[in-house]
């Protein structure tokens, strides 16, 4: 014990019990703090080497927009909105520590759009293209701290994660913050019950938005004061937000019927897409929804995503590369079966995933519905090959639906 205590880190002197790690050298010692203070005088001399990209390596945004059609079916909008921001945030970032004073400001993004028309998969289909940590949180989790739940922070800890606790990899990522509208305000009138899940969570997100540093608890969870946190700089992390907004349809049709005045406005009136109302949206109708301003205000770009329509729901069934029937194609395949699908088969699975009103979701569900049976046979059958008739595909939705 008492050679362990002689033990000492030949720059701080303290002893091996007085630091986390003490690391041996040839002739002497030195302990993690030292380490990392070595390390951050370092970066600040401009002796490390940098990771900044190269513009001739960066993927153009007609080129993130052409990776995307392959995985997603329509949606050009919201695809040329992603495109732009992720390309002019890698601009940004080799923009880093120049001595221009023209400093480039983040370009936060929000997506709305109805329960299946792609919001998620454009961020997971996009994550395979970057280089840079991305992460997807969900925000319905999410409460003020000192509640159940987790902490505004945890954010941040899943990004570290992906970047292996590198913290200057982890400042220039990406963060998608999927149901972005389940922490809208829930009423605009006072009440004694904290809004813990709502706007208390739009307030805590404000800074990591804005940018500012914030102290991160590396394991996640609950934080507490012996806990030791990890400082993060958001001001270069870029944040997407996605949400379905269920219902604010209804406040984009007041705004609009608001404004409709005179002759020619009834007149212009007939030319709105009552179908889509999704494509006026603007800030106004956030705020009207619950999100507060502060928070509208720090996600400058809005997009809209479409409703699938029934062409669109058909190529999703087989167009993309990861599309439903080829996935099946390939379960199949491995133990040694042929599957197709007939035509009219897949127009049915169409016309139910229209009816259930469920996006590109319910094209899977139905599928899968369809598919389970054969699924559990066909592995202990021998069969060579299999094929899916619309009368096998209404028998099995029936069925599920009369045990439903």
């Amino acid at each position: 014990m008492a050679e362990k205590n002689k033990r000492r880190c030949s720059f701080c002197g303290r002893g091996e019990n007085e630091v986390a790690l003490l690391m041996t050298g040839m002739t002497g010692y030195i302990c993690n703090d030292c380490v990392e203070q070595a390390h951050s005088i370092l970066r600040e001399e401009a002796l490390l080497p940098k990771s900044d990209f190269d513009m001739k390596e960066l993927p153009k945004p007609k080129e993130i927009k052409a990776f995307l059609d392959e995985y997603v079916i329509g949606q050009d909008e919201a695809k040329c909105a992603l495109a732009v921001s992720v390309y002019n945030h890698y601009k940004r970032l080799m923009q880093r520590g120049a001595a221009d004073d023209v400093e480039i400001e983040k370009s936060n993004i929000i997506m709305v759009g109805s329960t299946g028309t792609g919001k998620t998969l454009l961020a997971r289909t996009i994550a395979r293209l970057l280089k840079v940590p991305f992460t997807i949180v969900d925000a319905t989790v999410l409460t003020e701290a000192g509640y159940v739940g987790e902490d505004i922070e945890s954010i941040l800890t899943r990004l570290l994660q992906v970047a292996d606790y590198n913290v200057e990899e982890a400042e220039r990522g990406i963060v998608f913050i999927d149901e972005i509208d389940k922490i809208a305000r829930k009423s605009d009138n006072p009440s004694i019950t904290r809004d813990v899940s709502g706007e208390g969570v739009q307030q805590g997100l404000l800074k990591l938005l804005e940018g500012s540093i914030v102290n991160v608890p590396p394991q996640g969870g609950r934080k507490h004061p012996e806990q030791k946190m990890i400082p993060v700089n958001t001001k270069h992390i870029l944040f997407i937000c996605g949400g379905a907004f269920d219902g604010i349809e209804k406040k984009i049709a007041q705004r609009m019927n608001t404004h409709v005045v005179g002759y020619d406005s009834v007149q212009n009136s007939h030319n709105i897409d009552k179908a889509d109302m999704m494509r006026y949206i603007t800030p106004q109708d956030l705020r009207s929804f619950g999100l507060i301003p502060e928070i509208v205000g720090r996600l400058p770009i809005l997009t809209s995503l479409r409703p699938l329509d029934r062409v669109a729901l058909r190529n999703i069934l087989t167009e993309p590369k990861n599309s439903i029937i080829k996935q099946y194609v390939r379960l199949m395949e491995m133990d040694g079966v042929k599957l197709t699908f007939e035509d009219a088969a897949l127009e049915y699975i169409v016309d139910m995933a229209i009816e259930y009103k469920l996006g590109a979701r319910g094209l899977r569900s139905i599928v899968e519905t369809i598919m389970m049976e054969k699924m559990f046979e066909i592995p202990s059958a021998g069969v060579k090959s299999c094929r899916i008739s619309k009368e096998y595909a209404r028998k099995q939705v029936e069925k599920s639906v009369a045990l439903a």
